[in-house]
């Protein structure tokens, strides 16, 4: 991945009022979306489930928007401008399909079940232990990647404006930390919408001038053909022999993917509650299955306005990456074509769809972590029982206290070369095996509580060894992996493996559940029972509308479009198809 570690930029961009204007309005928006939900949170889950009410569409738009953090804008475009197509890895194989399978497959034990997080599906399935520790390391996981959503900002923010670093970390905490503590989730949620659609505006423009000036996409790809000292490809798969890996990536086609595509793909999309919060918000196990499924159609398409500029940025201003002085770091590849192509007033919508970036990822983070740590920690172990006015307030705290870490932690990310593969790396520490726990409790209900957590436990050292013994091999001068990246694909696979094959050795040693305490929480206790309430509620569903439409309702079916099933086989198959252009 690409280093976003950068020094003194040579980016300075020239805000007319118009630009600030646009900006002061934006702020002032999200703080009024913020104060005018406040006097709606009536309770608990109001403030942390969004009182569970969301339509699918939104709920869909903020799923795909609350990824749409610092790390995932510049990151993404730097790899563009270093990788090229390489990059639509993570989006085509390292998203969409995971976020198909959450919502055909995962949520109806999710919303069926009726638990309020991840962490406390953990609980119901695998006992009081490993839902502790799901919900510490998840509450550390997430406050780190909190932290590299606002110093990636500060990185970027000091490039274009001359803010120094710790001004833009605290003034962005304090805007997102208004806005969350106000109205919760549903501020969140609300603002996450409004957000997606800034960053797109921001973007379009700065896509659609680039391609112009390289001679569209015919363009660009003859430019960077031509160019001798550009890394990357425009070939997708090219290199990725197992043996002979010459991709710039540094990954073979197994690690892509095994390690990316199903470990850490399905993995962070079904485990990872920052995002699995925003189908849980939906209003029901009809729209909590589509809020994934909506949310991979943009997230399908959204690489092109992403990727595609790194590559203008590449085929235009190359040489100011390289050399053994550059003066472009790949990070700022976006923020130099807003100041190449952009005029004032463009260019205030494009720094605002910036800022909406940054603090969807930390505000997704931050309201996350206050859910997890009232319910799972503060709840259930340290304060139980109390009214849930208690618990609403204590979320307003929580939240507090998490933003003011997260300014902390942004420092610890500072100390890393690569914040991106510090990224992937707490993934296949945290993310990869529980989604192998996960898994293999809901096929194979014999796995026992003790064998479960102890899994868990095991696949969160078995990459941290791998990756100690990674930097060692750097060190030594003789790399066991292509690149850090393809460490963290290969670290995410052991991790899997040493989950599965310590829970397998475990379980015939330890008692299980019965299946009565295991009750709709596998396929063989009587899972698929979520199932049949879905297609129900859908059949009811299309039910009521032919109603309110005066049809007849005995001979009515469900759309093709609003059966997750169908939709998301058409959604996956559609991510494949896009991949043809670039083998």
């Amino acid at each position: 991945m690409i280093d976003l570690a950068a020094g003194e930029s040579a980016i300075r961009l020239s805000l007319s009022w118009v630009d600030w204007l646009i900006l002061i309005v934006y702020f002032a928006m999200i703080v009024w979306i913020g104060y005018s939900i406040h006097k709606q949170q009536k309770s608990s889950e109001d403030f942390l489930l969004a009182g569970r009410s969301m339509p699918a569409w939104i709920a869909g738009l903020a799923f795909c928007a609350a990824n749409l953090g610092a790390t995932e804008i510049l990151g993404m475009a730097a790899n563009g401008a270093q990788i090229g197509t390489p990059t639509i890895h993570y989006y085509l194989i390292g998203a969409v399909p995971g976020m198909v399978f959450l919502g055909i497959f995962m949520m109806p034990f999710y919303y069926g079940s009726g638990v309020r997080s991840v962490p406390e599906f953990m609980y119901q399935r695998f006992g009081k232990g490993a839902h502790v520790i799901v919900s510490l390391c998840f509450a550390v996981s997430t406050i780190l990647q909190a932290g590299i959503n606002l110093y990636a900002m500060a990185l970027i923010l000091q490039a274009m404006l001359g803010w120094s670093q710790w001004t833009a970390i605290i003034v962005s905490a304090v805007f997102v930390l208004a806005y969350i503590t106000l109205g919760g989730l549903t501020s969140a949620i609300y603002n996450e919408v409004m957000q997606f659609f800034v960053i797109v505006a921001a973007l379009i423009p700065v896509t659609v001038i680039g391609l112009s000036h390289v001679g569209g996409w015919s363009g660009l790809t003859a430019k960077l053909d031509s160019m001798k000292g550009w890394s990357g490809s425009i070939h997708a798969w090219a290199g990725t022999g197992i043996g002979n890996v010459t991709n710039p990536v540094g990954g073979d086609w197994f690690s892509i993917l095994m390690g990316l595509g199903f470990v850490l793909g399905f993995g962070y999309w079904t485990t990872n509650f920052t995002e699995v919060q925003r189908a849980f918000a939906a209003k029901s196990m009809t729209a909590a299955r589509m809020t994934p499924i909506l949310g991979a159609i943009p997230k399908m398409l959204i690489w092109l306005i992403i990727i595609i500029p790194g590559m203008i940025a590449a085929a235009t201003v190359g040489n100011l990456f390289s050399g053994a002085h550059p003066v472009l770091q790949y990070n700022e590849a976006i923020p130099y074509l807003f100041k190449m192509y952009l005029p004032n007033g463009v260019l205030g919508v494009a720094i605002t769809g910036m800022m909406a970036s940054f603090m969807a990822g930390m505000a997704a983070n931050v309201s996350s972590f206050n859910t997890v740590f009232t319910y799972d920690l503060w709840q259930d172990y340290v304060k139980p029982g109390q009214n849930d006015k208690y618990y609403l307030n204590m979320g307003r705290i929580i939240t507090v206290i998490g933003v003011f870490i997260s300014v902390f932690t942004a420092w610890i990310a500072s100390q890393f070369g690569n914040i991106m593969t510090y990224l992937q790396t707490l993934f296949s520490f945290f993310n990869a095996p529980l989604f192998a726990v996960f898994i293999l409790g809901l096929v194979w209900k014999r796995v026992s509580n003790v064998a479960g957590t102890v899994g868990y436990v095991c696949g969160i050292i078995a990459p941290l060894i791998t990756y100690i013994l990674y930097l060692q091999s750097v060190a030594a001068g003789n790399p066991i992996f292509g690149s850090a990246t393809a460490e963290t694909w290969y670290g995410a696979i052991i991790s899997c493996l040493a989950t599965w094959i310590v829970a397998a050795v475990l379980t015939p040693f330890t008692k299980s559940k019965t299946d009565k305490e295991l009750e709709g929480l596998t396929f063989g206790t009587n899972g698929i029972k979520y199932f049949k309430e879905a297609s129900a509620e859908e059949l009811e569903d299309a039910k009521r509308a032919a109603k309110e439409a005066g049809k007849d309702v005995a001979t009515v079916k469900v759309p093709w479009y609003k059966k997750p099933l169908i939709l998301g086989t058409v959604i996956f198959v559609l991510g494949l198809v896009f991949y043809i252009p670039f083998f």
